[in-house]
């Protein structure tokens, strides 16, 4: 017997763990955004720069797995 082509459900299941990580990736950078405001809020300047590139590679992140998706949506 053949198994039938599971393509689509690989490409599901990619999707699916991608947009997970994007979540997880957005919940961080909310949390790195509340953090180094309350600490600059508190005196803490020194903390702005590292909370800035932190999450900026968030960002770059979510980008880079948001094209993986839209590259496994069009194939």
């Amino acid at each position: 017997m053949r198994q039938p082509n599971s393509t689509p459900t690989r490409r599901l299941t990619a999707i699916d763990g991608a947009m997970a990580l994007i979540v997880l990736l957005l919940i961080v950078q909310m949390w790195l955004l509340s953090a180094t405001l309350d600490a600059y809020l508190a005196g803490h300047t020194e903390v702005v720069l590292p909370g800035a590139l932190i999450s900026g590679a968030c960002f770059l992140g979510c980008g880079a797995l948001y094209l993986f998706v839209v590259r496994l949506e069009t194939a």
